[in-house]
């Protein structure tokens, strides 16, 4: 019955046969789709044949796409959810309980011999439930979530190369404004000017507007070098996203597609919902929404002062980069420190006044957030890491307070104590989030994450003991407050979108749910793990670490699964 239909899921192709004419492929040897299934013959038709088979059998009983839910599963319907990820040659036959996984005899060899359950699928059919209800809106839900991702994020390289191009022309205009100027005073100098000093101030003009051409190729072309650097690694980041998110759609329209066709077969129907389950599982923790509440394993303390440090350390700020060197911000000492996988400070560099912040901008360019409020300086400078050594590039003003700094595709996320702002690459303002004034002192809007598609902002308002979770616009979404919240300071929010806060006062690092509404779990306390006056918090995707700063020359590093 089954063995004569077929279905293709090849992503190549734009017509999806899903099934063929019998009839057609054994008289002509081709491809046809089907419209119409034979019960009696068992056998698949197009609207060609089915003439020809309803004349000489007229009393079959043909049902047409209307009637699609009585048509058989296809074979290779059959033969899709039946086939081991891994081990493509074999079939899917077990299931591990314990990894949560679809085995076949290879992998129960290989991966799952020792684990306590493994059982016949088979057997579960009536311990499990193997309807396919809900599914299907599951799948179409996350499917419009991936495809409005995709287009946010072929909306973020448009915008890398505006800022790019912008910040060229800036800079060009702002060499072509010297040069005006210089000529301007050189007009106005030689006015009554005798022959023999007219030529002395043409030699000497000469001279100077070589000098400001020569300033803008060793200044300025570093600058957009920088940046050029800068929207390459970012745009190459993003697409690679892109086509993660691709991948992912087209698995999901082809389970969408899959759960409408596989009728009332148990174990199908079980093997489907495990797998439509896996795949959803991977949609939501590339969309940010993972649910996993992290687990601590162990931990280990380290401690970052160096010998030249004046103050004892203070880690306001901590980021990650791709090989697992750790980048921290000691605001009291006004350095950057460069810690190795071992966590030992191997580099510094000394800032113009205290680091508040810091945030990865490409795998080896870091942003930090200087900020001195008596001495008016608030901008942002950039770091490179260069073979184990901290390189400083170029910076830009802020005209209000920077307490933190963050980034996602080419938009920087900076606040005030008081509002959140957003930033292009180059230092331009685009908008002001959010504002809260409220509270006479600072703070109200201390610290910012975002998540991993840019859709979410968290902020922790330290005077009120809030985090704030808001919309892509400013929006606010949702208010978190917890007794074991109390001046929230350190946000993080993880690749898959795990948010991580720290208590100051109340001595905790906390995990969020990612919507911002409710604690998942206490992570770290003063009493159980010794964490007193957490300032910041960042993950290790490297080493599946949780990295927390203190005020007290330290840090402590959670191991984590």
């Amino acid at each position: 019955m089954a063995a004569s239909a077929q279905s293709s899921f090849d992503q190549s192709s734009n017509e999806v046969k899903d099934y063929i004419c019998n009839a057609c492929e054994d008289q002509n040897n081709v491809e046809t789709s089907a419209d119409f299934y034979c019960k009696q013959c068992q056998r698949f038709y197009c609207g060609n044949c089915i003439d020809p088979h309803g004349k000489a059998l007229a009393k079959h009983t043909a049902f047409g796409r209307v009637d699609i839910d009585k048509w058989p599963v296809s074979k290779k319907v059959v033969d899709f959810l039946l086939t081991c990820y891994e081990h493509k040659d074999n079939k899917v036959d077990k299931f591990c309980t314990t990894h949560s996984r679809l085995c076949c005899p290879q992998c129960v060899s290989d991966y799952h011999s020792q684990c306590s359950k493994v059982t016949q699928i088979s057997e579960l059919t009536n311990s499990q439930p193997t309807g396919l209800e809900g599914l299907s809106v599951e799948l179409e839900t996350v499917l419009g979530e991936i495809k409005t991702l995709q287009i946010s994020q072929k909306a973020s390289i448009q915008s890398l190369q505006r800022t790019y191009k912008e910040h060229s022309a800036v800079m060009i205009e702002q060499m072509l404004g010297n040069l005006n100027t210089y000529i301007d005073e050189c007009d106005n100098n030689s006015v009554g000017t005798s022959g023999g000093n007219e030529q002395y101030l043409k030699e000497e003009m000469c001279r100077s507007v070589l000098s400001i051409v020569n300033e803008f190729d060793n200044i300025t072309t570093k600058e957009l070098n920088e940046m050029k650097d800068e929207v390459i690694s970012i745009k190459e980041s993003v697409t690679s996203s892109i086509h993660k998110c691709t991948t992912l759609h087209n698995d999901l329209s082809q389970f969408h597609e899959l759960v409408q066709k596989i009728g009332d077969n148990k174990e199908l129907c079980l093997i489907a919902s495990i797998k439509c389950k896996h795949i959803i599982q991977q949609a939501l923790t590339l969309l940010g929404k993972s649910g996993k509440a992290f687990n601590v394993q162990r931990k280990s303390v380290h401690n970052v002062r160096i010998p030249s440090d004046s103050y004892e350390c203070s880690i306001a700020g901590i980021c990650v980069l791709t090989d697992g060197q750790v980048l921290v911000a000691d605001s009291k000492n006004k350095r950057i420190k460069l810690l190795n996988q071992q966590y030992q400070v191997v580099n510094h560099w000394d800032v113009t006044a205290g680091p508040w912040d810091i945030c990865l901008i490409t795998s080896s360019e870091v942003a930090v957030a200087v900020n001195d409020h008596d001495s008016k300086i608030h901008e942002v400078q950039f770091i490179t890491v260069n073979q184990g050594k901290l390189v400083s590039g170029r910076k830009f003003q802020l005209q209000h307070e920077c307490t933190c700094i963050t980034h996602h595709q080419g938009d920087l996320f900076v606040t005030s104590g008081k509002e959140l702002y957003k930033y292009t690459l180059n230092g331009k303002q685009l908008c002001r989030l959010y504002q809260d004034r409220s509270a006479d002192n600072d703070w109200t809007v201390y610290k910012c994450a975002v998540s991993p598609t840019g859709d979410r902002l968290y902020i922790t308002s330290w005077v009120q003991d809030k985090l704030l979770t808001l919309a892509r616009d400013g929006t606010l979404l949702a208010t978190f407050t917890d007794l074991a919240l109390r001046e929230p300071s350190g946000l993080h929010v993880t690749p898959a979108g795990q948010v991580l806060v720290c208590g100051c006062l109340s001595f905790t690092v906390l995990q969020v749910g990612w919507e911002g509404e409710s604690k998942l779990v206490t992570l770290a306390t003063e009493e159980r793990d010794g964490v007193r006056w957490p300032e910041s918090v960042c993950y290790s995707s490297t080493t599946s670490s949780i990295i927390v700063g203190l005020w007290d020359d330290n840090i402590v590093v959670f191991r984590v699964e």
